[in-house]
C-alpha cells in the first residue's frame, strides 16, 4: 500500500522545464506575498489620491487597522480549518452570538468583566467544540455543519436580545476594542519585533547551514528583515501621530505569533497540513485524524469569541446583526493570501495580509460611498479571482 509521509508546512514548488510558462507560475507562488503587499500599497494610492488623502490619514489608518483586526482574528482559526481540508460558514453568526453574549452580560446581568470574558471564550471553546465533534465524530460534512450553525447561532442571537442593540457597555468592556498602546511602549515595542525578525532571519540560515540545506542568499535576509523595518517604522509612526497602537492590532500581532509557531514548530501544527495533504495516509500513519480536526474546530470558536469580544467592545453595544456576511470576508481573506481551497498549504501570515486587502477595499469604497452592490461585486471578483490563482498556480506543480 502506498502512503504519503507527512508534508511540511511549507511545500516549495518542484521544478519543471516542460509546461511553457510554468516559471512564471513558480516566481508567483514564490513571491505572492510580496505581491498582495505591493496590491495593497497600490489600492491605498488610489484611495488615498481619490478622498484627497483622507484615507491614509492616521485616524482613518487606526480606524481601518482595528476594523480588519476583527477579521484577522478570525483569519487566525480559520486559516487551520481550510488546511486541514474544511470550511465553516458559521463564524460570522457565531460572533454576533459571543458578542451578544457579552453585551448581555455586561449590560444586562452587570457581570465583572474578567468573569464576562471568561464565560464568553468558555461558551466559544464548546460550540466550536460541537461543530468540530459533528464534522469529524458524527461524519456531517463540515459545509453542512457551518450552514446549519449560521443559521441556528443567527437564530440564537436574536432570541437572546430580543432583535435590539444591547447598549452601553461599561467602559472597562469598550477599553478592549478602543485603548491604546502609550507612544513610548509603542516604539519599544517596533524595536522588540524588528529585533526579533533578525534574529528569526539569522536562526534560519543557521538552522539552514546546520541540516546541509541550500542556505538563503545573504541580501534576501538582509531585504526581509530591513522590509520588515521600515513597515514597522511606517505603522508606529502613524499609529503615534494619532492615539498610539490599537489594543486589538496588538492582539492580533500577538495571534499571529502564536499561530505562526504552531503551524511551524509543532507537531499538532504539522499533523494539520498532513490531515489536509492526504488524511487517509495521516490515518494509517497513526495520527489521530478526529482529534485534530476537533480542536482546530475548538480553535476556530476561540477566535469568534475572542474577535465577538472586540466587535462587541468596538461598537461599544451589541448588535443582533454583528458579523452579518463575516464569513465570506474571512475565508476570502485565506483564499486571497495563498491558503489553498485544496487543503494541505496556507500560511497565517498569508492570511492577515489577505485580511487587510479585503478591509482596505471595504474602509476605501464607504468612504467613496461605493454602493454596496458594487462594494459586494468587486469582493465577489476579488474572491473568485484568488481561487483561480490558486488552480493555475497548483495545476502548475503537478
Amino acid at each position: 500500500m502506498k502512503t504519503d509521509s507527512i508534508p511540511a508546512p511549507v511545500q516549495a514548488p518542484r521544478q519543471s522545464a516542460a509546461a511553457p510558462g510554468i516559471n512564471v507560475k513558480q516566481i508567483f507562488t514564490q513571491y505572492k506575498i510580496l505581491a498582495l503587499l505591493v496590491a495593497i500599497a497600490l489600492i491605498w494610492a488610489f484611495f488615498s489620491w481619490k478622498t484627497d488623502g483622507g484615507f491614509t490619514s492616521a485616524r482613518n489608518l487606526s480606524n481601518l487597522m482595528r476594523q480588519m483586526s476583527i477579521t484577522g482574528i478570525l483569519a487566525c482559526g480559520m486559516v487551520f480549518v481550510i488546511i486541514a481540508g474544511e470550511i465553516d460558514l458559521s463564524v460570522g453568526s457565531l460572533l454576533g452570538l459571543l458578542g451578544g453574549l457579552a453585551a448581555v452580560l455586561d449590560v444586562t446581568h452587570g457581570m465583572p468583566l474578567p468573569l464576562s470574558i471568561a464565560v464568553v471564550l468558555g461558551a466559544g471553546l464548546m460550540l466550536g467544540f460541537l461543530n468540530g465533534f459533528l464534522t469529524a465524530y458524527a461524519g456531517i460534512p463540515s459545509f453542512i455543519v457551518g450552514l446549519g450553525g449560521m443559521l441556528a447561532y443567527r437564530g440564537v442571537v436574536l432570541g437572546l436580545t430580543d432583535g435590539a442593540t444591547v447598549a452601553p457597555v461599561s467602559p472597562e468592556m469598550e477599553q478592549l476594542g478602543q485603548a491604546y498602546l502609550p507612544p513610548s511602549l509603542g516604539i519599544a515595542l517596533g524595536v522588540g519585533l524588528f529585533v526579533l525578525a533578525g534574529v528569526l532571519a539569522w536562526r534560519q540560515r543557521a538552522s539552514q547551514a546546520k541540516h546541509n540545506l541550500p542556505v538563503i542568499a545573504l541580501w534576501r535576509s538582509v531585504f526581509r528583515v530591513a522590509l520588515v523595518g521600515v513597515v514597522l517604522a511606517g505603522l508606529i509612526s502613524t499609529f503615534n501621530s494619532y492615539e498610539g497602537i490599537p489594543l486589538p492590532v496588538l492582539i492580533l500581532l500577538v495571534l499571529l505569533g502564536v499561530f505562526s509557531y504552531i503551524a511551524r514548530q509543532t507537531v499538532f501544527g504539522r499533523r494539520i497540513y498532513a490531515v489536509g495533504s492526504n488524511m487517509e495516509a495521516t490515518r494509517l500513519s497513526g495520527i489521530n485524524v478526529k482529534a485534530v480536526k476537533l480542536w482546530i474546530f475548538g480553535l476556530m470558536g476561540l477566535m469568534c469569541a475572542l474577535a465577538g469580544l472586540i466587535n462587541t467592545a468596538r461598537l461599544a453595544a451589541g448588535s443582533p446583526s454583528a458579523g452579518v456576511s463575516g464569513e465570506l470576508d474571512v475565508i476570502a481573506a485565506c483564499f486571497i493570501g495563498g491558503t489553498s481551497m485544496r487543503g494541505g498549504a496556507g500560511t497565517v501570515h498569508g492570511a492577515l495580509v489577505g485580511a487587510l486587502v479585503m478591509a482596505s477595499l471595504d474602509n476605501g469604497m464607504s468612504m467613496l460611498d461605493v454602493d454596496t452592490y458594487w462594494q459586494m461585486i468587486v469582493k465577489g471578483l476579488i474572491l473568485t479571482l484568488a481561487v483561480w490563482m490558486d488552480v493555475v498556480t497548483r495545476s502548475g506543480r503537478r
